[in-house]
């Protein structure tokens, strides 16, 4: 099991471009994949069905994926300081998961994007951690010893990696830190696998 899934809904694409650069920082770790994953939309009437894949990019994420993997990466632009709704929605589906115990003890962690440098980045970051806890998964930050959070002036956390979009491109020190964080989830995942 060496798959790292990194899950992520995008609309603008800022979070898939961020979920790239941390699918790269994940592949960088000798013998670790990504297995790169996104959800349906949905909307306050509808619920968009489940099919396998979309019309263009990765295909959707399903609860095979969660279990399969020796860990995750989470992703969402924030909405009013909180994850999307289709990626919250897709949470709420695995209380089967939660039931089995199929995420407990490997590691996560989360990114984001924003438009504006203090649009709630942060409050994102703790939302999507919240449900992760829940299934006993060990989360996972970005330590300061990444000189990118002392450098910083759009997206980056302790938290977790993120992007102030306002219609560009990732930064390079946006770039670094997305990477950094896959890294430390595969090579955490890798510690944990020798370790079971």
């Amino acid at each position: 099991m060496n798959d790292i899934l990194v899950l992520y809904y995008s609309r603008q694409g800022s979070t898939a471009a961020l979920a790239r650069q941390i699918c790269r920082g994940v592949e960088s770790i000798a013998g670790m994949r990504a297995r790169l994953r996104t959800v349906p939309p949905v909307t306050a009437t509808t619920v968009a069905k489940d099919p396998a894949v979309p019309d263009d990019g990765p295909p959707y994420a399903t609860q095979e994926d969660l279990a399969e993997c020796a860990g995750l990466l989470l992703g969402s632009p924030t909405r009013f300081g909180n994850m999307a709704a289709p990626l919250k929605h897709f949470l709420d589906g695995t209380s089967g998961l939660w039931l089995s115990g199929a995420l407990v003890g490997k590691p996560a962690a989360v990114f984001t994007s924003t438009q504006s440098l203090h649009g709630g980045q942060e409050s994102t970051l703790l939302s999507m951690m919240l449900p992760l806890l829940h299934h006993g998964m060990y989360l996972v930050g970005i330590p300061y010893t990444e000189r990118g959070l002392h450098e910083t002036e759009g997206g980056g956390s302790p938290y977790g990696a993120s992007h102030v979009a306002r219609g560009g491109a990732l930064s390079d020190i946006e770039r670094d830190l997305g990477q950094a964080l896959g890294r430390r989830v595969a090579a955490l995942a890798q510690r944990l696998a020798r370790t079971a």
